[in-house]
């Protein structure tokens, strides 16, 4: 009771925090800050217990190089968590560093973080356990779909039809919003860690070289693609010769990646293709006017936008920051909660 009239001291020193927790990058956005942090989602553990060993950056930099004792690993697949206690320890680290940067010295948040519009019952109620077990006073969920068209800007609240294709690292989000609401909405588990994997066998089964998951997202980084390029350009991977069991360095072309990752990237047209089907005429109408927004680190694989421009009939842009649309949103958020209820996800 005593402690009543400083409830305006709490208020002021506690933070407002955004979080877009996914499979591949999870950042932290402060209200008044910004962008505060963007690391990897990874972990190095201690095999036998458990206990986590370190996080982000410093985690990513031990994959594939880790000691026996422990191991580099993902704590959340394809857009949910599959580690619990390890992706609360993750969010323990990120709400940690929040504060450090923010030099907020209460630790007790209001946090709204991004989930897979497709995210079942279970995986909400596994993503908000974990937000209020690794600190946070108050916790709100939001379809990562939302969230981003919120960030990249999309008039979400206006009677006129958006689209927005998120492509993460586990899922791919589709939704045409209008309204406050959602019209038409896809979620597929296909998207940036897909197309890795596509690339790895790729070259396993052409070259019979073997290569590493940060190789293989270097690729698509830097080569991958999914229409043809003005210029097709090239790059050297490193890896172990299968059947001589050796090191061995070779040249590639964005040519044999757009191969590659060709099945997964017409799966990902298709699911948009699919949404539009269900989309009313008039909301056809805005968008037409307004074209498709892409959003999520998939946006940016060379010539996506090119190729979905060509099979929609529609323009695709690409939003600006988009690796940052999710927690930038989920900021938006934070500003107006009442004026955003509707969007938030029930816990049930």
């Amino acid at each position: 009771m005593a402690f009543k009239p400083f409830g305006w001291l709490l208020g002021l020193f506690s933070l407002d925090i955004g979080i877009d927790l996914g499979t591949a990058n999870t950042l932290v956005n402060v209200r008044g800050k910004g962008i505060v942090i963007n690391e990897p989602s990874w972990v190095v553990v201690d095999k036998k217990t458990r206990e986590p060993y370190r996080f982000g950056f410093q985690a990513k930099e031990l994959v594939g190089r880790t000691p026996t004792t422990h191991i580099a690993l993902r704590p959340l697949r394809d857009g949910v968590i599959s580690e619990y206690e390890i992706t609360q320890a993750l969010l323990q680290y990120v709400l940690g560093q929040a504060h450090r940067q923010t030099l907020v010295p209460l630790p007790r948040p209001r946090v709204v973080v991004g989930i897979p519009s497709g995210a079942t019952d279970v995986e909400k109620r596994a993503v908000y356990d974990a937000s209020m077990g690794s600190g946070a006073r108050e916790t709100y969920l939001i379809e990562e779909p939302i969230a981003a068209a919120l960030g990249a800007g999309l008039p979400v609240t206006e009677i006129i039809g958006s689209m927005v294709v998120d492509i993460g690292g586990g899922t791919t989000e589709v939704a045409v919003i209008s309204s406050n609401g959602v019209v038409v909405s896809r979620s597929l588990r296909v998207a940036g860690d897909e197309l890795d994997q596509d690339i790895i066998t790729y070259i396993r089964n052409k070259y019979n070289l073997l290569i590493g998951e940060r190789m293989a997202e270097q690729v698509k980084m830097t080569i991958g693609s999914a229409y043809p390029l003005p210029t097709e350009k090239t790059m050297r991977v490193r890896g172990r010769n299968l059947v001589t069991g050796l090191p061995e360095e070779l040249e590639i072309s964005s040519v044999e990646m757009r191969e590659a990752v060709s099945g997964s990237v017409q799966v990902i047209v298709d699911t948009v293709k699919d949404a539009l089907d269900e989309v009313p005429p008039e909301i056809i109408s805005d968008l037409i006017e307004n074209g498709v927004c892409l959003a999520g680190g998939g946006a940016l694989l060379l010539g996506l936008k090119e190729r979905l421009t060509d099979e929609l009939n529609l323009r695709a842009w690409i939003a600006e920051d988009p690796l940052t649309c999710v927690a930038r949103g989920a900021g938006v958020v934070l500003e107006d909660l009442e004026k955003y209820e509707s969007l938030l996800v029930e816990i049930d």
